[in-house]
């Protein structure tokens, strides 16, 4: 292991615009990777200390995404505000945006006339829905359900499609600097959180994750079991890994781990065991399994 971090994106300027979720979890991302971030936000309003809805309804989460950032405020719409706009951009190489492209024009932003303006400064716009679709209205929850990922009526237990969001959109700032590097010009990366959301659901679509799918139930080495006090997560899908379970487990060593029999002894195997003795066999007989207690 290295004594300190890479850090690939040292040396480079990152200025977001971009408010609530994705783009600043990629700009966090941006920084952790070394990058100097900036962000310019609108002017708050009065009583409130930004004008980022992140920071209205979830202030320890926008303090968090934003350690370590250079936080402005500007009107954009105003001569004032764009003149600050250009500024910062003269001296940066990548703009991370998240408004949809209408909105972009209307600042002065779209692609074509920012890049005869500053020519080697490169564009990540992260969009809903990529191309014809990025005006629609959209978020998480509908990109996700889009994207066959919402099940039932429970929501789910995290913003999916925003987060793989903001990992793709640090990843195209990366892309954007190795093609300035090929080319001497600052390029145009479009990231969609459909897009993210179709990305995480490929698992599902493959079938891996259906109810006859290995890692979707069918598989008794992999599923979630009760125990005497509380829940354990299995994870015993290679057979080297499910015959240790076995062995423990008093199975015949032939057990096949889709026959339904195999995962009722599973199942008793399991419920008769406190999280501590589970916890014990995981680390005395190398088996993959997580144990949550009530």
């Amino acid at each position: 292991m290295p004594d300190h971090p890479f850090h690939p994106l040292q040396g480079t300027r990152v200025l977001s615009l971009a408010l609530n979720l994705p783009g600043p979890a990629a700009l966090m991302r941006c920084h952790q990777m070394g990058a100097e971030c900036v962000k310019l936000e609108p002017q708050a309003p009065r009583g409130f200390a930004s004008a980022d809805p992140m920071g209205m309804y979830c202030p320890g989460a926008y303090g968090t995404l934003h350690e370590g950032v250079r936080v402005l405020q500007a009107d954009l719409k105003s001569p004032e505000g764009q003149a600050a706009l250009h500024a910062e951009l003269g001296r940066t190489d990548v703009l991370l945006t998240s408004f949809r492209p209408s909105a972009l024009a209307k600042l002065g932003l779209a692609w074509e006339a920012l890049h005869q303006r500053h020519p080697r400064l490169s564009l990540v716009r992260i969009v809903g829905a990529a191309g014809a679709r990025a005006e629609e209205p959209g978020h998480d929850l509908t990109y996700l359900a889009e994207a066959g990922l919402v099940t039932g009526e429970a929501l789910p237990p995290t913003l999916y499609a925003d987060m793989a969001g903001a990992l793709m959109a640090s990843e195209a700032v990366l892309q954007s600097l190795l093609s300035r590097a090929r080319t001497g010009q600052g390029t145009c990366i479009e990231v969609a959180l459909a897009d993210a959301a179709r990305w995480l659901a490929q698992p599902r679509q493959w079938g891996l994750t259906a109810e006859r799918g290995d890692v979707g139930g069918a598989h008794a080495g992999y599923r979630v079991y009760a125990c005497r006090d509380g829940r354990v997560a299995l994870a015993a899908l290679e057979p080297h890994f499910f015959a240790r379970l076995g062995q423990a487990a008093g199975l015949a060593p032939d057990a096949d781990p889709r026959d339904p029999a195999v995962h009722q002894a599973v199942a008793a195997f399991l419920g008769a065991r406190t999280c501590a003795e589970l916890d014990a066999l995981a680390s005395g007989q190398d088996v993959p399994l997580h144990t949550l207690a009530t």
